[in-house]
Parts: structure tokens; sequence; C-alpha cells
């Protein structure tokens, strides 16, 4: 689906999803006014041009993902250059495992990578294993993230049922913390859950040391399993600042509590349940690419209220893919039912090796 001319884009906007689409469709951009609202914008003179080759994928790979976002704002667009890569996937990627920015390694692996099967991609061949944790604001965690290539293209999905809620699981993490705060997270959480549900289990993950990354926090992260195999996620986080940083305002703050945290996952948790759909509000994003990157079959799913993100995700899929969704709301439940041709993107990559 490659284009002969590049394709003239403007603003930082939604660039990460820009550059996997134009990768992912061998569409060359060009990305002018980038952050031309700050003192000092963007990559001027010249802006930012962009011509995509071949994905190679490859083992053994290793990536700093900083501290300035988490290492889940690198996995999503991971997974999806990886199911087309010549070759499978294997990296470790170093930084902020859990934050409030984005969502957690935790929620990657117990939601985000079973999303895929609907899709035809094998579980197996899918892994995310957690090394260490790191909080914000100096990191230090690691986790491997293994993603397997695809023959040739994802499977259209019917996916409109989202059932009703039969467990709740979840793992709640603490670093260079008391180990008893995560008792006091799943009490609370608990408290809240099990008024709707009896099954629910929440492990707990302390790290310590090495392990334990290099900065103070503790968070959550629970998911809604449905009758129906749909999963539903929220999660959240908090860490303590650098104490190198501290003023004196910061050190006169006060922390959300344990059990606040408990209280406060277990309602966005809630929140995502009822609003209906397949897939939390987090996920819907992911999930409209993948329709539109299956073969040119119909794909039929239905979500929640349409986030901001989601609807820019529709806007970009438009341009890059040339895929356009039918929207139909339905007042009765305030979901949303989406459906789309897909546009048949192949992993040519695979061909060509």
């Amino acid at each position: 689906m490659g284009r002969d001319k590049a394709r003239r884009l403007s603003g930082s906007r939604h660039f990460r999803q820009r550059m996997v689409l134009a990768t992912l469709t061998s569409t060359a951009i060009t990305i002018d006014d980038i952050r031309s609202g700050g003192a000092a914008p963007g990559l001027r003179p010249h802006e930012l041009r962009y011509k995509p080759g071949v994905i190679v994928g490859g083992r053994d790979l290793e990536h700093d993902c900083g501290v300035h976002r988490g290492i889940g704002y690198f996995l999503e667009p991971l997974i999806l250059l990886g199911l087309f890569a010549r070759a499978p996937i294997s990296i470790r990627l170093k930084g902020i495992t859990n934050d409030t920015k984005d969502p957690s390694v935790d929620t990657f692996r117990m939601v985000t990578l079973h999303m895929l099967k609907q899709f035809g991609v094998p579980l197996e061949g899918l892994e995310l294993k957690i090394e260490s944790r790191g909080a914000p604001p100096l990191g230090g965690g690691e986790v491997f993230l293994r993603v397997p290539n695809i023959n040739s293209t994802l499977k259209a999905a019917n996916w409109v049922d989202e059932g009703m809620v039969k467990r709740i699981r979840g793992v709640t993490f603490s670093t260079r913390v008391s180990p008893q705060i995560e008792n006091r997270i799943i009490y609370a959480a608990r408290g809240i859950f099990n008024r709707f549900i009896p099954d629910v289990h929440i492990f707990t993950d302390h790290r310590s040391g090495s392990a334990g990354g290099r900065s103070a926090g503790y968070g959550v992260s629970v998911v809604a399993e449905t009758t129906t195999g749909c999963l539903l996620s929220a999660d959240t986080t908090v860490s303590y600042p650098n104490v190198d940083e501290m003023n004196e305002e910061s050190e006169s703050s006060e922390l959300t509590s344990p059990e606040d945290l408990g209280v406060q996952v277990a309602s966005m948790l809630l929140e995502e349940v009822a609003q209906g759909g397949v897939v939390d509000s987090t996920h819907q994003g992911l999930l409209f690419i993948l329709c539109a990157l299956s073969p040119p079959d119909v794909s039929k799913v239905r979500v929640g209220q349409l986030t901001p993100y989601a609807i820019e995700t529709l806007r970009n899929i438009r341009d890059f893919l040339d895929v356009k969704f039918i929207i139909k709301p339905d007042p009765n439940s305030n979901t949303v039912t989406l459906k789309c041709v897909g546009a048949g993107v192949k992993n040519l990559a695979r061909k060509t090796s």
C-alpha cells in the first residue's frame, strides 16, 4: 500500500500512531509544525521526514525507554510492528514499568496480548515477562517481550458480545516500601468488588533490591473476565518523588494512601464494566487498528463510549489505510457498534526473507 509521494502531516499529535501506520503501509510522511506553539518548536527547520523500509525484527534486542514515558508507551507499537516483521521479535525494554501516564506492563501481560487471539494470532508465541519493576521518577524496571510474526494476514473479527463478569483478577506491586502496603490495597479493593462478585483474587508482587528499580512506589492492576472471554482492565500507581528534588511543597503533599488507591482502582474497573463493550477504553484504539489491518472481510466490534484517542485513531486509519468504519450507537445500552472491511495488509517482509 505504498504511495509515490510523501504524505504531509502537521503537528505532533498521535506521533507514535502515525509512525506505526506509516510503517505498516509503507507510506513516506513529512511532518511539519512539530510543537510549533512552544518556545523551542520540534525538529526545525526541516521537521521530520520518514520513509519506511522493511520491518526486520530479530532476537536479543534491547532498548532503554528512558523515564519520560512508561514502557507501556512502547509496547503497543512494538506488538503491531512485530506481527508484520521479517522475523519474530524478542526485546528487553528498560525504564518505568508502572505509572499514571501509560498502561502498566501488567495490563499488557494480562489483557492486551490476549486481545490478539481474536485476530488469529497464536498466544504461544507471545510473552511478556517482568524481570524487575521500575516506578517514576527514576525507573529501573526491565521487561522481556516476545512477539511472533504472522505468516500472511490477520483474521477478521466478529466480536460484539461482552457477556457478564464472572471473576476479577489482578496484581499489586510495591518497590522499596513495606510489602504490607499491598495487603492494604487488596483489602480496600475487595471491599468494593465483593459487593458485586465473590470470585476476586489479587496477587502481590513485592520487589526489593535491584528487582525493585530505583524509585519507591506501589500500585495495582485489575482485570474483569467475562463469560465470553472479554478482559476489561484498570490500573493505577503511586510513586514517591525523587528525594534529591523534593521541595517544601512536595514534602508536605500527601500521597494517595493504599486504601484510597484500592477503592480508586475498583471504581475505575466497575466504570469500565458499566460502559459495556468487548474492550475497555484504553484498548479501543488498538482494537480498531487490528480490525483495519485484517483481510478484506467484515470486522464487527462493540465498545463503550468512544474516547478522544479512539476517535483520532479512526481518522488516522482512514488517512493511512483508506478504511472507513460504519458507526452505529445503541441508545439502549449506550454502546457503539463499529463495522469495517479490512485493508488486507499482508506480511510482505516475511516473503522477502
